[in-house]
């Protein structure tokens, strides 16, 4: 089995380590964290003291990070492990960051004489636990069919968008959309609540109507109307308000740098700010219910 090292273990890239590990790879991490390290370690991983000593003799390397800074330093700053990747290795970057981090760290990568694909990932917290998440990538198609059945232990999708970026630009039109459509619903559910209607009744009457999407089909937003969800476990968990916000001042740069217009994504991050700024920023996103509350 393929080696791989495997750089941040945070909500999503732990479990996602996990999951390579138990599909029988040897993976060897590194996080800043020992409680994500000792986790990982007793799921079988192999644990490395740093970034460079986790990307040693393997043939791919992923990471999962925050934001542009974090994902730039470590493979292109003053300490950047891009040297100390083999270079028949493959780089797989699975974190949400700007198309042009994207371009700028595909440059970085291969002019050192490394392969890479940008492969951010949709299916939060859950469908990184499932091992079901789908990977939207952008690079070359011979290095994502190389990766595929990497991913494919991670996740149920594998989808090439384009060049190197474009993963990067499909993943925040996805999450932009995924902004609007959670707001929408949690308008509407409250609106009906508010005269009367049973949450659960609604949402099964949206469901088999028009408004049907994916936050009333997996994720609704109303305590009590689904199981297993983070709106009722008082919103703990899942995808961060503020991650949210991240990922909708992402898609405001995106448009910008084209001129395009998306009125609805921006009155959708003037919600989430909002929102956030109110004291839920560390809760899952879905808890903009609350928002519109009477």
């Amino acid at each position: 089995m393929a080696r791989i090292g495997f750089i941040g273990l945070g909500n999503m890239g732990g479990p996602m380590a996990t999951n390579l590990v138990k599909a029988g790879f040897e993976v060897q991490v590194f996080d800043l964290s020992p409680a994500a390290l000792a986790t990982l370690e007793e799921a079988g991983a192999s644990i490395a003291k740093s970034a460079a000593e986790a990307v040693n003799n393997v043939d791919f390397v992923i990471s999962m990070l925050p934001a542009d800074k974090h994902v730039l330093a470590l493979y292109l700053g003053d300490q950047g492990i891009v040297d100390a990747i083999p270079e028949t290795a493959l780089v797989i970057d699975s974190s949400t960051i700007s198309a042009d981090a994207a371009r700028e760290l595909g440059a970085g990568i291969t002019a050192k004489g490394r392969r890479f694909i940008d492969a951010p990932v949709s299916g939060g917290v859950g469908g990184a636990k499932a091992g079901t998440l789908t990977f939207i990538c952008g690079g070359d198609a011979a290095d994502i069919e190389e990766a595929r059945p990497v991913l494919e232990k991670m996740g149920k999708n594998v989808f090439k968008a384009g060049e190197h970026g474009a993963g990067q630009v499909a993943k925040i039109c996805n999450n932009m959309l995924l902004g609007v459509l959670m707001a929408g619903t949690s308008e509407a559910l409250q609106l009906g609540k508010a005269h009367g209607l049973d949450p659960k009744v609604l949402s099964d009457i949206m469901l088999q109507s028009s408004g049907r999407n994916w936050t009333l089909e997996v994720y609704n937003p109303c305590p009590g109307v689904m199981d297993s969800v983070p709106s009722s476990n008082d919103y703990n968990g899942g995808f961060l308000v503020d991650l949210m916000l991240k990922d909708l001042g992402l898609a405001r740069n995106t448009a910008d740098s084209t001129g395009s217009a998306t009125p609805m994504g921006d009155m959708a991050a003037k919600l989430f700010s909002e929102h956030s700024e109110a004291g839920f920023g560390s809760k899952d996103f879905s808890s903009i219910f609350r928002k519109f509350e009477k």
